[in-house]
C-alpha cells in the first residue's frame, strides 16, 4: 500500500496558506475524484487504489506524528510527500525518490518520527519571500494573480497524483519530463498576462 501526505495546518485560519500547499493539492484531487475525507485521531485520511492520502491534524511541526500513527495501522510500501518550497517560484516543481528536509519543519518531523528519508517529495514552489520575514510569507495567502497559477498546479498535481497510485513514482518523472516543456510555457504566459499585484 502507497501512503500519500499532504502537509499543512490544520483550521481554516491556514486553509488558503502558501504553508498548505500539500493540503490544497489533496483536497484538490479528492473533489476531482468526488471522494470525502474521513477523520482519525492525529488525520484526516481518504483511501483509493491501494493507496492512503492523509492530511495530518497535528501542524506542520508534527507530522511525523500523524505519519507514524498510520504506519501502525497499515502496511505501507512506498511514501509520497507534498511539501511546499520557497526555493522555487510558483508554479515549478521538484520532483524527489529522497533526500533531506531542507529546513523544511514538517519534513524533519517526519524524519524524526520514522527514522529515515526513505520517502518521495513532491516540492511545489511557493516562492521566496520579499522581506526577511520568513513565517509571515509561508502563513500568507496566495494573491489573486498567484492563483491563477496555483489553479494550474493543482491540475498538474493531480494527473502526477494519478501517475504514482496507478503506476510508480519513476513514472511520475517520465510523465513530468514529458510535459514540462508545455506546462512551463503555459505558466510563463500566466506570468506575463498577469500584472504585479501589491502584497
Amino acid at each position: 500500500m502507497k501512503l500519500i501526505v499532504g502537509l499543512g495546518n490544520p483550521g481554516l485560519k491556514y486553509k488558503n496558506n502558501r504553508h498548505n500547499i500539500g493540503f490544497l493539492i489533496a483536497d484538490y484531487f479528492a473533489k476531482s475524484n468526488n471522494i470525502k475525507f474521513k477523520s482519525a485521531k492525529r488525520y484526516k485520511w481518504l483511501e483509493i487504489d491501494n493507496t492512503i492520502i492523509i492530511k495530518p491534524k497535528t501542524f506542520m511541526n508534527l507530522s511525523g506524528s500523524a505519519v507514524l500513527s498510520v504506519l501502525s495501522q497499515f502496511q505501507i510500501d512506498d511514501i509520497l510527500v507534498l511539501v511546499d518550497d520557497i526555493y522555487l517560484s510558483i508554479g515549478n516543481f521538484r520532483l524527489r525518490k529522497t533526500g533531506g528536509d531542507g529546513g523544511h519543519n514538517g519534513l524533519k518531523s517526519i524524519y524524526n518520527a520514522i527514522g529515515n528519508y526513505d520517502f518521495k517529495r513532491m516540492r511545489i514552489g511557493i516562492g521566496l519571500p520579499d522581506s526577511n520575514s520568513l513565517s509571515n510569507h509561508v502563513l500568507s495567502n496566495f494573491s489573486k494573480d498567484e492563483n491563477k497559477i496555483l489553479s494550474e498546479v493543482l491540475k498538474l498535481s493531480k494527473e502526477l497524483l494519478k501517475e504514482y497510485i496507478n503506476k510508480d513514482f519513476d513514472d511520475v518523472l517520465n510523465y513530468y519530463s514529458k510535459i514540462k516543456v508545455s506546462y512551463s510555457k503555459k505558466i510563463e504566459e500566466l506570468r506575463i498576462n498577469s500584472p504585479q499585484e501589491e502584497k
